[in-house]
Formats: structure tokens, sequence, C-alpha cells
């Protein structure tokens, strides 16, 4: 098994400001994290965006098609 270290990258504000969708690119394509410095001081870090959870098989259900699907016996629309 290979692991692969990220590591950070710092550049300038000014110099984010004027690569800027470029350093995304870069960010998201290789998941390598990006500071963003002003006067030499760490002001901001971007990272790439994680993958969602699929929301498959993340539901549980507790009640049957049979119960689902059996009609209301005592049920009236007008309240009676």
């Amino acid at each position: 098994m290979m692991t692969m270290v990220m590591t950070e990258m710092t550049i300038s504000a000014s110099r984010f400001k004027a690569e800027c969708l470029a350093l995304l690119d870069h960010v998201g394509r290789t998941g390598v994290p990006l500071v963003v410095t002003k006067h030499g001081k760490p002001v901001a870090r971007v990272v790439a965006v994680e993958a969602p959870t699929p929301l498959v098989g993340s539901i549980e259900f507790h009640v049957s098609d049979e119960e689902l699907m059996s009609p209301l016996e005592s049920w009236n629309a007008d309240g009676e």
C-alpha cells in the first residue's frame, strides 16, 4: 500500500488574487491544501472539498410494506 503525503503550499494574498482560479483548480486536482498569507502571516487555508457521502443504504425502514399499503380503518375526512 502506498501512502501519499500532502504538504501545504503557501502563497501570498496578492499572488492568490492574481492566480485564484488556477490555484483553486490545482487544489481540487491534487488535494494539496493552500495557505494564503498576508505580510507573512497565515490568514486562510484553501482545501479540496470531500465527495459527499452517498445516501443509498443510509435509511432504515421500520414499517413493513404491508403496513404502508393497508387502508386506514376509522379515518373520516369530515372529522366525524
